[in-house]
């Protein structure tokens, strides 16, 4: 069983930063993607950005060029640095892991979620 733990979200001003960050633990043989979604009230769940394993990534238009992810292998995370913040970043932001156990089988996990408010 893996899980998943965030952290790093909070209330910040426009034009504000926050980190986020995500740690999976738990039977892991490797990890393919990881990425971060996010859902705003009444809205469904949207993709901000993923990375592969070898370090490839990819931004929702909304985001580029003012967020950035990155992982670190050898300890299993994934951050999000998130700059230049606007009230429409406000959302709850899910990590998601997409990861092969040791009996070879894929599976894809999320996080429980954090709370990003961006509000003046």
């Amino acid at each position: 069983q893996v899980r998943l733990v965030e952290s790093g979200g909070g209330l910040v001003q426009p034009g504000g930063s926050l980190r986020l960050s995500c740690v999976a633990f738990g039977s892991i043989f490797s990890i393919n993607a990881m990425g971060w979604y996010r859902q705003a009230p009444g809205k469904e769940r949207e993709l901000v950005a993923t990375i592969t394993s070898g370090g490839s990534t990819n931004y929702d238009d909304s985001v580029k060029g003012r967020f950035i992810i990155s992982r670190d292998n050898a300890k299993n995370t994934v951050a999000l640095q998130m700059n230049s913040l606007k009230p429409e970043d406000t959302a709850v932001y899910y990590c998601n892991v997409d990861f092969i156990d040791p009996r070879h089988s894929r599976w894809s996990t999320w996080g429980q979620g954090t709370q990003v408010t961006v509000s003046s």
